[in-house]
């Protein structure tokens, strides 16, 4: 009862005529950028957290219209994915091996039907899961003691990029270098200046902002200018816009058990959509898969891994909401620009701003129902805006992310910083580095320092402290757990691989 009463009061502050404008926004600016090849909802939410600033909107509306373009992009992620073979994002990649084949087969209607009522089914799931389970877990947040608190955050950079099958050493250098950004500045309890170089801009350290606006948003200009005119695809044709619904019934069942398989997989710190997408079409292979047509254009390939990262991404905003940890890069970018508003998630959150959380949970129940109509009927119109050319997307990047950041504090210092991090964010995509853990080490690396500094100066430097809780404990199993499980992916997949090259 009290959870109704705190979600009527959240849809109170979520029907403002502002949010319900900035959801409208959200929800079509993020399908539209999900559908873009290769942008996703780390670059979309990156790219738009400069308009919160320039706008001067407050936490719950720079939440709400964030949160719409992250739902938004992993809806819009599928389009591409299906019509072109080319990924929205990383979550999108498992739709591809059934989604494309069915383009082919001329069925792309029922795919692109199919996935947006999957991805709604999924997402919806995660939003009673958010409305259940944040309050709870932040309740017993509140037990956690600094040793805790470093052993979720060892967990969280554990977990990170690893169950995805990504290069874990190269997992490990971008990790290592958001940790060592994280530094600059004073330092929390002796108060000197760290890797400043006597520059009294850097004292307070990096703003998280600027670092991840030219991280994503700048790469992404450096990454599009590469990028020949010959290489864009043109997309599998459709002959007709009406789905058989026969077919989207026919994959209940596998969009029921993508959804929890991604709710679950979303709750982890650091596993992220990509993760949900990948155990639920590896799940639905094994319960559905008798024939062999997975692979071939199986609706049932489509609707789990659909449901499944949307799942997880409405269950990545718990850890961050209820312990201040992301559960995937998306909502990391999503803590930055909290942090920046002086809005500290956490245990605490739920009962000093009420509001901001549940405007939230009410924002996202809407946003779920807006995005389904809109990925219905106006599917052509988000087909034919992926062949935006890159010379009118990339101005409109550039001018919203310098008059963005310039606006948070008005130093062209941060701009210089900006075009820093775009480089390095430009090189380390070319050597296929991951950004993700980079953004974790630079969100958290203050934190993590903090908390393990007062548990040594709790414990009088005793380091037994950091084993000494029994939630610390679990937490170090479930890392070990996560680990393996990682490191029995990478077998499988190498030993797929070799046997593939070998039958060739």
């Amino acid at each position: 009862m009290e959870t109704l009463n705190l979600l009527a009061g959240g849809f109170a502050v979520a029907l403002t005529p502002l949010n319900i404008l900035l959801l409208l926004v959200g929800c079509f600016s993020g399908t539209l950028i999900g559908a873009l090849p290769g942008l996703g909802p780390v670059n979309g939410v990156a790219i738009l957290i400069p308009l919160t600033f320039a706008f001067r909107l407050d936490a719950t509306s720079s939440l709400i219209l964030l949160s719409a373009v992250y739902f938004g992009c992993m809806y819009g992620g599928r389009i591409s994915s299906i019509l072109l073979n080319i990924p929205g994002d990383e979550p999108a990649v498992m739709t591809t091996l059934d989604g494309f084949p069915m383009a082919q087969q001329g069925r792309a209607a029922d795919a692109l039907a199919i996935s947006g009522v999957a991805s709604f089914v999924g997402a919806t799931f995660a939003v009673i899961g958010l409305s259940l389970f944040a309050p709870m877990l932040a309740r017993a947040a509140i037990y956690f003691g600094p040793a805790d608190y470093f052993a979720l955050y060892i967990m969280a950079f554990a977990t990170i990029g690893g169950v995805a099958g990504v290069d874990p050493r190269k997992t490990l250098i971008s990790a290592l270098l958001g940790l060592m950004i994280a530094t600059v500045g004073l330092d929390p309890i002796s108060g000197v200046p760290r890797f400043s170089e006597g520059n009294y801009h850097l004292y307070d350290g990096i703003d998280a902002i600027v670092a991840l606006v030219g991280l994503f948003a700048i790469s992404e200009i450096l990454m599009m200018l590469g990028t020949r005119k010959g290489d864009v695809m043109k997309a599998v044709k459709m002959d007709s816009w009406m789905p058989d619904f026969k077919a989207i019934a026919a994959t209940k069942w596998a969009m029921a058990r993508g959804s929890v398989i991604g709710f679950i997989a979303g709750v982890l710190p650091g596993a992220g959509a990509s993760l949900g997408a990948v155990m639920s079409y590896s799940m639905e292979k094994q319960v559905s898969d008798k024939d062999g047509t997975f692979g071939k254009g199986d609706p049932r390939g489509v609707a789990a891994p659909e449901a499944g990262n949307n799942a997880a991404s409405g269950g990545a905003l718990i850890p961050m909401l209820s312990l201040g940890v992301p559960g995937s890069g998306t909502t990391a970018v999503m803590l930055a620009m909290l942090i920046s508003l002086n809005v500290q998630p956490g245990p605490l959150l739920f009962e000093r701003q009420p509001e901001l959380v549940w405007g939230l949970v009410a924002s996202l129940y809407m946003a779920n129902v807006t995005l389904l109509i809109l990925n219905l009927p106006m599917i052509g119109l988000f087909t034919r805006l992926m062949a935006v050319p890159t010379w009118a997307l990339m101005p409109i990047v550039a001018a919203v992310s310098f008059v963005g950041v310039f606006s948070i504090s008005n130093s062209t210092f941060d701009l210089e910083v900006m075009i820093a991090f775009g480089i390095l964010g430009y090189v380390l995509r070319k050597l296929d580095v991951s950004l993700v853990p980079m953004v974790l080490g630079l969100l958290l690396g203050g934190d993590m320092e903090r908390n393990l500094r007062r548990a040594m100066s709790i414990s009088d430097g005793d380091w037994g402290i950091l084993i000494a809780s029994p939630i610390s404990v679990v937490l170090y199993i479930l890392t070990v757990l996560f680990l393996a499980l990682s490191v029995w992916l990478a077998l499988r997949d190498h030993k797929r691989t070799k046997a593939r090259v070998i039958s060739e």
